[in-house]
């Protein structure tokens, strides 16, 4: 087995492989340049920028966070094969966004082009509704639903996104029609609620962190309840087998070495088991996920399986 030795030294990073495998080293040669597929100010961002102090006291570099919006992340993800594999720029990618919009159309890149290296965290799924809504469990959106089918209605940040999909599935089991309003992203979502122009959204644990006491949590879509919020139920605990929202990772162009590869996935691994990182993390309501390039290939089935069976049944792909 490889085994990886990272030294800090001054401002470089140098990872040393056993000579026995007879594979170069991989090492850092300056500041990185992390592309995040978005404009700032959304989950991409703030958590790049949580990544950037621990990155810098723990490999010695700087990471330097820049933008390439467009398309809903496709714009920079159709660019990062022509990108140097040196490792010194990486990108953020989102599901179920690189694996829903390579299906619905020619977006210039395909799913298994990106060399997704990590996924380090998720924001899950979530009904949230503005604190004086007369829905005080999930069981009153529900019931309200069954009694005026369409009339429910729930904001969203986009078509064919992570909040779109969860809609779709949540309609499905609880066998009611809410109606879903797209919006260009989390935040004119949640503009739309706190406006009382929707009834609902479908938005992230993330949302219910930042708005406070403007919102209310209905369910959220974990294994467990989020630490953040223990008197949310799962939609577990309700009966309703949901578990997801929207994963982040990064990756480098497809060219990268195994070396090149595996260093930064470490790197990443090293920084998401920090527990101050962590800890920070989950008080902004993210959730943590573990997910390195070795178990990377099973991950990515089992969701595009998951994704493009929702998205065929939404009538979103063919």
């Amino acid at each position: 087995m490889l085994k990886r030795t990272f030294l800090k030294m001054g401002a470089a990073l140098a990872v040393t492989a056993s000579l026995a495998s007879g594979a170069s080293a991989a090492e850092l040669n300056g500041p990185v340049n992390y592309i995040i597929p978005f404009g700032p100010g959304g989950e991409s961002d703030i958590s790049a920028r949580f990544q950037q102090p621990f990155f810098k006291d723990k490999f010695g570099q700087d990471l330097v966070i820049s933008y390439q919006p467009g398309g809903g992340g496709a714009v920079a993800w159709a660019t990062l094969n022509g990108l140097s594999d040196d490792g010194q720029t990486i990108m953020g990618v989102n599901l179920p966004h690189i694996i829903i919009k390579q299906a619905q159309k020619d977006v210039g890149f395909k799913t298994e082009d990106l060399k997704v290296f990590h996924m380090f965290h998720f924001t899950p799924d979530a009904i949230i509704v503005r604190a004086d809504s007369p829905y005080m469990t999930l069981e009153d959106l529900v019931e309200d639903a069954r009694a005026n089918p369409a009339q429910v209605t729930i904001s969203g940040s986009g078509k064919a996104t992570a909040n779109h999909l969860a809609h779709i599935k949540f309609d499905k089991m609880a066998d009611i029609q809410t109606t879903y309003v797209p919006f260009k992203g989390t935040g004119a979502a949640v503009t739309a609620l706190l406006g009382n122009q929707v009834k609902a959204e479908w938005g992230y644990s993330t949302v219910a962190a930042t708005q406070g006491e403007e919102v209310r949590m209905l369910a959220v879509a974990m294994e467990e309840r989020h630490p953040l919020f223990p008197d949310v139920p799962t939609f577990k605990e309700l009966g309703y087998d949901m578990v997801g929202g929207a994963y982040r990772g990064i990756a480098l162009p497809k060219s990268a070495s195994d070396e090149v590869t595996g260093m930064w996935s470490d790197m990443i691994a090293e920084i998401n088991n920090d527990p101050a990182f962590r800890q920070q993390m989950l008080d902004n309501g993210f959730a943590m996920l573990d997910v390195e390039a070795a178990g990377m290939e099973d991950f990515m089935a089992a969701r595009s399986e998951e994704y493009l069976n929702d998205a065929r049944e939404a009538g979103l792909i063919e």
